[in-house]
């Protein structure tokens, strides 16, 4: 039975060795005094959860009641929150012991964690590279130890990307899945907390502890929770697709490599494999950014100085601001928000959003139409493994191309997750991605329970 003796003794040896990995920058905040509260507030007698005591980092894009939730944005540097994220309040409830914010890109834009007013985070694999974004604070915590579990964020692929950069599982739920109250808004209609993790086991506690309809949060699914439980034999069963328009030239050779070994492996144990056809995967980036860009502009309108963020003063309440957005916010944010007015502006909208919006639809169409003859799809996670800090911020298109595996199943709203597999030639990991149809997480975690079990 875990004691008070044993949670506190967890907490000060996370002190320790976060003290040791200071150089990663991945944590904003250290949190060890909430939970030195939380423990002496549980009922450890009557907690039979399977996150009792598990180490949590929380992205700083979701509200902690009373802390700063910073979204890593000089806007909101002095920023606290107000109330609890109901993802929290849940992880609290259950017993799971939450330790540290974490590093990001600036409100969760960008897919390096390098734009960010703490500073780029590092990969804890090789601290020349980048631990991938925008969630890198959430997954170089994981990676090196410091916590059991990470919450991050995904809009585009920003849990996915990180977890195979860092060699973690990372779970995107189905949208609608986990309630998003509480989460900092950047796209409203592709925002979606998720899981980081070097454990499946502990994935898949935090999946089902978080997940449920919440009254708060509009878009969350009444949908009922099936309780995961695995079957080789149901596995074996399964028909994966490999949708042809993922398979680029383009791609990293040892990123091919894996998708060719991990095929091979599925065929070997008599799974079968299937090519498939998501005509319009090549589109998705185009529509993804048209669409997040335009939401973003519209939500982050409200950082003005006037409610939300620091102000700059000035003569008259036009120039206060402009000041006032133009010192707070960083160069990415500004490039996306601009793009996303232009966007929404008249004259323009309909060539650029509704468009976008239609290939959203046509997007989710071919996923729905693929999940009729197969029960999952495997694609890379990212076309090549984690790159050096410095390598892409210059040039934002190749920056932005880095989630063009990750980008579809956004649009189109399904789950998908990371499944670390293997490493380069350099030791960096390389990581795998599976998606399922719409709340079929489950056949998700089954297929990289069966890997794990058999590899």
């Amino acid at each position: 039975m875990i004691s008070i003796d044993i949670l506190n003794k967890k907490i000060d040896d996370f002190l320790l060795r976060k003290e040791k990995t200071n150089n990663l920058n991945c944590i904003t905040q250290e949190l060890s005094q909430r939970a030195k509260q939380k423990i002496s507030s549980l009922s450890l007698a009557k907690n039979s959860s399977p996150l009792l005591g598990k180490l949590f980092s929380i992205k700083d894009n979701i509200n902690i009641k009373d802390y700063p939730t910073t979204c890593a944005s000089e806007i909101l540097r002095n920023h606290k929150s107000l109330y609890d994220a109901t993802a929290v309040s849940r992880i609290d409830n259950s017993g799971g012991l939450i330790i540290a914010k974490t590093n990001l890109d600036e409100f969760g834009m960008g897919s390096s964690n390098e734009f960010s007013i703490y500073g780029p985070c590092k990969n804890p694999i090789n601290t020349d590279y980048v631990p991938g974004g925008s969630s890198g604070g959430s997954a170089a915590s994981v990676a090196s130890g410091l916590v059991d579990v990470s919450l991050g964020s995904d809009t585009g692929g920003s849990v996915r990307q990180p977890a195979s950069f860092c060699g973690i599982y990372g779970l995107k739920p189905t949208y609608g899945r986990v309630s998003r109250y509480g989460l900092t808004a950047f796209a409203s209609s592709f925002d979606q907390i998720g899981i980081l993790s070097k454990t499946l086991d502990d994935l898949v506690n935090t999946f089902e502890c978080i997940s449920g309809y919440d009254k708060y949060d509009n878009t969350s699914s009444t949908n009922k929770i099936n309780k995961f439980d695995y079957s080789e034999k149901s596995t074996r069963d399964y028909t994966i697709g490999i949708p042809k328009e993922f398979m680029l030239d383009s791609i990293d050779a040892t990123v091919k490599n894996k998708i060719d070994e991990m095929i091979k492996y599925l065929k070997k144990n008599n799974i079968k494999i299937k090519e498939i056809s998501i005509p319009l995967a090549n589109e998705s980036i185009g529509a993804y950014y048209v669409l997040t860009t335009a939401e973003a502009s519209s939500n982050l309108s409200r950082y003005d100085g006037v409610i939300y963020g620091d102000r700059v003063d000035a003569s008259d309440i036009n120039n206060m601001y402009k000041n006032t957005r133009t010192r707070n916010f960083g160069e990415e944010v500004k490039r996306r928000i601009i793009l996303g007015t232009f966007i929404l502006s008249s004259g323009y909208y309909d060539s650029y959003y509704n468009q976008a919006l239609k290939v959203r639809r046509l997007i989710k169409n071919q996923f729905i139409d693929a999940f009729e003859d197969v029960d999952l799809i495997l694609t890379p996670t990212s076309p090549s493994p984690a790159f050096k800090i410095g390598e892409k911020i210059k040039d934002p298109v190749t920056m932005y191309l880095s989630d063009i595996f990750t980008v579809p199943m956004s649009l189109a709203g399904v789950p998908a997750m990371n499944v670390p597999f293997g490493e380069n030639k350099e030791g960096l990991p390389i990581g795998l991605q599976f998606v399922s149809n719409y709340f079929d997480e489950n056949k998700i975690f089954s297929i990289a329970k069966f890997i794990n079990n058999n590899i």
